[in-house]
Protein backbone atom coordinates (compact mmCIF):
# COMPACT_ATOMS: atom_id res chain seq x y z
CA UNK A 1 0.00 0.00 0.00
CA UNK A 2 2.76 2.16 0.36
CA UNK A 3 4.34 1.72 -2.63
CA UNK A 4 1.44 2.60 -4.31
CA UNK A 5 0.67 5.61 -2.47
CA UNK A 6 4.54 6.75 -3.09
CA UNK A 7 3.96 5.79 -6.81
CA UNK A 8 0.46 7.68 -7.26
CA UNK A 9 1.78 10.82 -5.18
CA UNK A 10 5.62 10.85 -7.63
CA UNK A 11 2.47 10.68 -10.64
CA UNK A 12 0.81 13.73 -9.46
CA UNK A 13 3.53 15.84 -8.85
CA UNK A 14 4.35 15.35 -11.96
CA UNK A 15 1.39 15.99 -13.40
CA UNK A 16 1.42 19.50 -11.58
CA UNK A 17 4.74 20.19 -12.95
CA UNK A 18 5.27 22.64 -15.89
CA UNK A 19 7.81 21.42 -18.21
CA UNK A 20 9.64 24.58 -19.32
CA UNK A 21 10.00 25.53 -15.68
CA UNK A 22 11.36 21.94 -14.84
CA UNK A 23 13.80 22.45 -17.95
CA UNK A 24 14.91 25.96 -16.62
CA UNK A 25 15.69 24.50 -13.22
CA UNK A 26 17.10 21.75 -14.66
CA UNK A 27 20.14 23.67 -16.45
CA UNK A 28 20.36 26.11 -13.40
CA UNK A 29 21.11 22.82 -11.21
CA UNK A 30 23.92 22.04 -14.55
CA UNK A 31 25.58 25.30 -13.88
CA UNK A 32 25.11 25.11 -10.66
CA UNK A 33 27.62 22.03 -10.74
CA UNK A 34 29.87 22.98 -13.15
CA UNK A 35 32.16 25.36 -12.07
CA UNK A 36 33.91 25.55 -15.21
CA UNK A 37 30.85 26.61 -16.94
CA UNK A 38 28.85 24.65 -19.43
CA UNK A 39 28.22 24.78 -23.50
CA UNK A 40 25.24 24.96 -25.24
CA UNK A 41 25.44 21.68 -26.38
CA UNK A 42 26.10 20.31 -23.34
CA UNK A 43 22.69 21.82 -22.20
CA UNK A 44 21.34 20.75 -24.97
CA UNK A 45 22.06 17.29 -24.44
CA UNK A 46 20.63 17.85 -20.68
CA UNK A 47 17.66 18.86 -21.94
CA UNK A 48 17.10 17.03 -25.19
CA UNK A 49 16.42 19.72 -26.88
CA UNK A 50 17.57 21.65 -29.71
CA UNK A 51 20.53 23.84 -29.75
CA UNK A 52 17.99 27.13 -31.85
CA UNK A 53 15.92 26.09 -28.62
CA UNK A 54 18.13 26.17 -25.90
CA UNK A 55 19.96 29.09 -26.93
CA UNK A 56 16.20 31.10 -26.19
CA UNK A 57 16.28 29.36 -22.82
CA UNK A 58 20.17 31.02 -22.16
CA UNK A 59 18.98 34.02 -23.94
CA UNK A 60 16.09 34.51 -21.69
CA UNK A 61 17.40 33.65 -18.41
CA UNK A 62 20.87 35.82 -19.23
CA UNK A 63 18.62 38.89 -19.79
CA UNK A 64 17.35 38.48 -15.68
CA UNK A 65 20.96 38.01 -14.89
CA UNK A 66 20.43 34.39 -13.72
CA UNK A 67 23.27 33.43 -16.63
CA UNK A 68 26.07 35.09 -17.64
CA UNK A 69 27.44 34.00 -21.04
CA UNK A 70 31.46 34.03 -21.91
CA UNK A 71 33.56 32.66 -24.90
CA UNK A 72 30.53 29.56 -25.41
CA UNK A 73 30.22 28.79 -22.12
CA UNK A 74 27.70 29.36 -19.65
CA UNK A 75 27.65 29.87 -16.06
CA UNK A 76 25.53 31.33 -13.48
CA UNK A 77 24.40 34.83 -13.18
CA UNK A 78 25.41 37.58 -10.15
CA UNK A 79 21.54 37.24 -9.82
CA UNK A 80 21.53 33.84 -8.48
CA UNK A 81 24.21 35.14 -5.40
CA UNK A 82 21.78 36.47 -3.31
CA UNK A 83 20.01 33.49 -3.25
CA UNK A 84 22.75 31.32 -2.34
CA UNK A 85 23.48 33.71 -0.09
CA UNK A 86 20.39 33.41 1.74
CA UNK A 87 20.95 29.35 1.94
CA UNK A 88 24.51 29.78 3.72
CA UNK A 89 22.82 31.98 6.59
CA UNK A 90 20.24 29.91 7.04
CA UNK A 91 22.91 27.24 7.18
CA UNK A 92 24.89 28.98 9.15
CA UNK A 93 22.28 29.44 11.91
CA UNK A 94 20.79 25.97 11.84
CA UNK A 95 24.61 24.83 11.73
CA UNK A 96 25.49 26.50 15.16
CA UNK A 97 24.38 24.06 18.15
CA UNK A 98 25.73 21.28 16.40
CA UNK A 99 28.83 22.77 16.31
CA UNK A 100 28.79 23.73 20.02
CA UNK A 101 27.34 20.02 20.84
CA UNK A 102 30.13 18.48 18.71
CA UNK A 103 32.56 21.05 20.85
CA UNK A 104 31.79 19.81 24.22
CA UNK A 105 31.97 16.27 23.00
CA UNK A 106 35.14 16.41 21.50
CA UNK A 107 36.65 19.18 23.63
CA UNK A 108 38.02 20.78 20.47
CA UNK A 109 37.39 23.49 18.00
CA UNK A 110 34.68 22.25 15.46
CA UNK A 111 34.33 24.26 12.28
CA UNK A 112 32.04 25.00 9.28
CA UNK A 113 33.50 25.62 5.70
CA UNK A 114 32.11 26.12 2.16
CA UNK A 115 34.30 25.89 -1.17
CA UNK A 116 35.19 29.33 -2.86
CA UNK A 117 36.98 28.65 -5.68
CA UNK A 118 40.18 26.69 -5.00
CA UNK A 119 40.16 27.96 -1.39
CA UNK A 120 37.91 26.58 1.67
CA UNK A 121 36.32 29.92 3.41
CA UNK A 122 35.68 29.39 7.14
CA UNK A 123 31.81 30.61 7.56
CA UNK A 124 31.46 29.49 11.58
CA UNK A 125 34.21 28.45 14.23
CA UNK A 126 33.50 27.21 17.66
CA UNK A 127 36.68 27.08 19.47
CA UNK A 128 38.31 24.67 21.63
CA UNK A 129 38.24 25.56 25.63
CA UNK A 130 41.25 24.58 25.73
CA UNK A 131 44.59 27.13 26.05
CA UNK A 132 46.48 25.41 23.54
CA UNK A 133 43.88 25.02 20.38
CA UNK A 134 43.97 25.19 16.90
CA UNK A 135 41.47 27.33 15.22
CA UNK A 136 41.44 30.05 12.67
CA UNK A 137 38.44 32.89 12.32
CA UNK A 138 35.28 33.23 9.95
CA UNK A 139 36.58 34.66 6.62
CA UNK A 140 39.72 32.77 6.74
CA UNK A 141 40.65 30.81 3.61
CA UNK A 142 42.86 27.61 3.38
CA UNK A 143 43.87 25.73 0.39
CA UNK A 144 41.85 22.92 -0.65
CA UNK A 145 44.93 20.44 -1.17
CA UNK A 146 46.17 21.13 1.78
CA UNK A 147 42.97 20.77 4.45
CA UNK A 148 40.42 18.08 5.52
CA UNK A 149 37.63 20.00 4.60
CA UNK A 150 39.07 20.96 1.65
CA UNK A 151 39.20 16.95 0.85
CA UNK A 152 35.88 16.37 1.91
CA UNK A 153 34.21 19.10 -0.58
CA UNK A 154 36.58 18.07 -3.34
CA UNK A 155 35.66 14.23 -2.94
CA UNK A 156 31.61 14.78 -3.96
CA UNK A 157 33.10 17.09 -6.79
CA UNK A 158 33.44 15.44 -11.04
CA UNK A 159 37.26 14.62 -11.24
CA UNK A 160 37.34 17.11 -13.80
CA UNK A 161 36.09 19.93 -12.09
CA UNK A 162 38.55 19.09 -9.39
CA UNK A 163 41.54 19.46 -11.47
CA UNK A 164 40.19 22.33 -12.99
CA UNK A 165 40.41 23.93 -9.23
CA UNK A 166 44.08 22.52 -8.63
CA UNK A 167 47.68 24.51 -9.93
CA UNK A 168 50.03 22.07 -11.69
CA UNK A 169 52.09 22.38 -8.70
CA UNK A 170 50.23 22.66 -5.30
CA UNK A 171 52.14 24.76 -2.86
CA UNK A 172 53.82 23.09 0.21
CA UNK A 173 52.87 24.68 3.42
CA UNK A 174 54.44 21.59 5.57
CA UNK A 175 56.69 18.30 5.01
CA UNK A 176 53.41 16.38 4.73
CA UNK A 177 51.33 18.72 2.26
CA UNK A 178 50.28 17.25 -0.90
CA UNK A 179 52.05 18.61 -3.88
CA UNK A 180 51.24 16.80 -6.81
CA UNK A 181 47.66 17.04 -8.25
CA UNK A 182 47.34 13.35 -9.03
CA UNK A 183 48.27 11.79 -5.53
CA UNK A 184 45.28 14.62 -4.25
CA UNK A 185 43.07 12.52 -6.85
CA UNK A 186 44.37 9.49 -5.02
CA UNK A 187 43.94 10.45 -1.68
CA UNK A 188 40.26 11.46 -2.76
CA UNK A 189 39.64 8.14 -3.41
CA UNK A 190 40.65 7.31 0.00
CA UNK A 191 37.76 9.65 1.34
CA UNK A 192 35.47 8.68 -0.59
CA UNK A 193 36.02 5.15 0.33
CA UNK A 194 35.94 6.09 3.96
CA UNK A 195 33.82 8.24 4.10
CA UNK A 196 35.95 11.54 5.92
CA UNK A 197 39.09 13.65 5.34
CA UNK A 198 42.23 14.00 7.09
CA UNK A 199 44.35 16.47 6.87
CA UNK A 200 47.53 15.00 9.06
CA UNK A 201 50.04 17.88 9.82
CA UNK A 202 49.68 19.46 5.81
CA UNK A 203 48.41 22.60 6.34
CA UNK A 204 49.92 23.43 9.82
CA UNK A 205 53.32 21.47 11.19
CA UNK A 206 51.29 20.92 14.61
CA UNK A 207 48.04 20.46 13.18
CA UNK A 208 45.14 17.36 12.17
CA UNK A 209 42.26 17.76 11.06
CA UNK A 210 39.12 15.01 10.10
CA UNK A 211 36.01 16.47 8.25
CA UNK A 212 33.05 14.96 6.25
CA UNK A 213 31.03 16.82 3.76
CA UNK A 214 27.02 18.05 4.22
CA UNK A 215 25.44 16.35 0.97
CA UNK A 216 23.32 19.72 0.66
CA UNK A 217 24.32 21.00 -2.68
CA UNK A 218 26.54 24.06 -1.19
CA UNK A 219 29.92 22.47 -1.16
CA UNK A 220 30.00 22.59 2.94
CA UNK A 221 31.82 20.43 5.49
CA UNK A 222 31.78 20.04 9.17
CA UNK A 223 35.74 19.58 10.53
CA UNK A 224 37.52 19.32 14.26
CA UNK A 225 40.71 20.91 13.95
CA UNK A 226 43.20 20.06 17.13
CA UNK A 227 46.50 19.60 18.03
CA UNK A 228 47.94 16.77 16.34
CA UNK A 229 49.81 15.83 20.64
CA UNK A 230 45.87 15.89 21.42
CA UNK A 231 44.69 14.13 18.21
CA UNK A 232 46.36 10.61 17.89
CA UNK A 233 45.75 8.62 14.39
CA UNK A 234 43.46 6.06 16.33
CA UNK A 235 41.07 8.41 17.60
CA UNK A 236 40.43 9.82 14.02
CA UNK A 237 38.01 7.20 13.49
CA UNK A 238 36.04 7.86 15.71
CA UNK A 239 35.80 11.68 15.41
CA UNK A 240 34.82 11.03 11.88
CA UNK A 241 31.54 9.04 13.31
CA UNK A 242 30.60 12.10 15.60
CA UNK A 243 31.19 14.29 12.79
CA UNK A 244 28.84 12.00 10.23
CA UNK A 245 26.53 12.11 13.10
CA UNK A 246 26.01 15.66 13.56
CA UNK A 247 26.51 16.35 9.69
CA UNK A 248 23.43 13.64 9.32
CA UNK A 249 21.05 15.32 11.79
CA UNK A 250 21.70 18.79 10.29
CA UNK A 251 21.28 17.92 6.64
CA UNK A 252 17.81 16.28 7.40
CA UNK A 253 16.77 19.31 9.09
CA UNK A 254 18.35 22.04 6.55
CA UNK A 255 16.53 19.67 3.65
CA UNK A 256 12.84 19.94 5.58
CA UNK A 257 13.80 24.13 5.26
CA UNK A 258 13.69 23.53 1.52
CA UNK A 259 10.79 24.50 -0.51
Amino acid sequence: MTERRTAMGSEQDSAYQIRAVARVCEILNRLAAARQGVTLGEIAQLTGLPKSSVFRYMATLESFRYVEHDDGTYRLGSAVAPLQASHLDRLIAMARPYLEKLRDLLGETINLGRLEGSHVIYLDIVESRSGVRLSARPGTRDPIHSTAMGKAIASQLPEDQVRALLDPRLPRLTDHTITSPEDYLAELEKVRAEGYAIDDMENEPDGRCVAVPLPIGLDVALSQSAPASRLPMFDVPQVARALHEAADQLTARYRRTLP
